[in-house]
């Protein structure tokens, strides 16, 4: 029985031996590539040799110019159609706008370094027909020193009504390799006074703008001119700005309604801001005319108010009269508060003219046909 058993494995693996291989399987075919696969598509194509322009260091005032150089690496005829900077300070010179392919051609770019201290970065983008790559953004970098630099460099005085006075400090920095000597400070405006001590000889100064009480509320523009030891500079001049705000204000210092009679009721609003220090307080709260409602309510306490009115259908501001919401004040410098009140005129039709012709009128108000009697119709009746 085991040499049965044997014989039998024996003959099923000589059996298997003697099978024949299973036939190959053709290779697949190789997958054609794709029209412009791996490689630039058709079209014009936009490639500038380098889309960025290190400036280095220029002096303020210096004009920084650069053209950017491009090549249409594409099959088909480019076209740049816009060239936009991202600010006033850079412009765009008359720059090639068609480019057939394998040529060259530029965007000439100049930036103004006047205003500027300090690093800069400027991006200028090209709008082309381009369909994989529309917009391309160059970009200028670089730094701008000043001879003499202020530190702020534009002075600003947000001064509260309740101040006696107001001041600010400017530093005056000498960038330059010899030494700076300024005279004594000349302040354009009466408003203001200004000190000049010296921190650093020849270096840096300090120059100390005041304030002259009483101080008139609204805005002053000022500068401040001092002249120099320098021999391409006679003179500089430090720009200040100094805001001394309302001691209340009141937005919008009118309030105006539509046509009369009003069709439905109008409900405007008022807001009164108190920038005094002390907290205000609002009584007596009249519109001197029937009819108004008026309602208060305190979004800050003492500081800010809403003033709400609601105008029934069909006021009117009778012809002649003035109207207006008042209240009383608890700030004395602004005891009553006054906010007039007007409407616009209704509009009225123009008269028709004498001796136009019904057809030249326009349709509203050319007058209707006469209709036929019964006895034109019929004149045989």
């Amino acid at each position: 029985m085991h040499m049965t058993k044997r014989n039998l494995i024996l003959a099923f693996i000589i059996g298997m031996g003697a099978m024949p291989a299973p036939a190959r399987q053709p290779a697949a075919p190789a997958a054609v590539p794709q029209a412009g696969a791996g490689a630039n598509p058709a079209g014009p194509k936009i490639q500038f040799a380098t889309p960025v322009y290190d400036f280095g260091r220029v002096k303020a005032g210096e004009p920084v110019k650069y053209s950017f150089v491009f090549t249409n690496t594409g099959d088909q005829v480019l076209e740049v159609k816009a060239v936009q900077p991202s600010c006033g300070c850079t412009t765009a010179g008359d720059w090639t706008r068609v480019v057939k392919a394998g040529e060259t051609g530029n965007v000439p770019v100049q930036f103004n370094s006047a205003n500027f201290n300090g690093p800069v970065f400027k991006t200028v983008t090209v709008t082309s027909n381009d369909r994989t790559t529309p917009t391309v953004v160059l970009q200028l970098k670089g730094s701008v020193w000043k001879p003499i630099e202020y530190v702020p460099p534009y002075t600003v005085l947000n001064i509260l009504p309740d101040s006696p006075t107001a001041s600010a400090v400017i530093r005056i920095i000498n960038n330059t390799d010899g030494p700076l000597t300024l005279s004594d400070p000349e302040c354009n405006t009466k408003a203001f006074t200004a000190r000049l001590t010296t921190t650093q000889p020849g270096k840096e100064y300090q120059l100390t703008l005041e304030a002259v009480p009483p101080l008139t509320p609204g805005s002053i523009q000022g500068k401040v001119t001092l002249k120099t030891s320098l021999a391409d500079l006679a003179s500089i001049e430090v720009p200040f700005w100094a805001n001394v705000q309302q001691p209340v204000i009141v937005m919008p210092p009118q309030i105006t309604l539509p046509q009369n009679p009003l069709t439905t009721r109008a409900t405007p609003a008022v807001t009164i801001q108190n920038n005094s220090t002390n907290a205000m307080v609002l009584s007596d709260l009249a519109v001197n005319v029937p009819g108004v409602e008026v309602q208060l309510r305190e979004l800050s306490p003492g500081k800010t108010f809403n003033i709400s009115f609601t105008f029934p259908e069909g006021f009117t501001i009778p012809p002649g009269q003035q109207v207006a919401f008042t209240a009383k004040s608890s700030n004395p410098r602004l005891p009553l508060i006054n906010v007039p009140i007007v409407q616009m005129p209704r509009t009225v039709p123009p008269p028709q003219p004498a001796g136009v012709p019904a057809a030249t009128l326009p349709p509203a108000v050319r007058p209707a046909p006469l209709l036929p009697t019964a006895q034109a119709a019929h004149p045989d009746r």
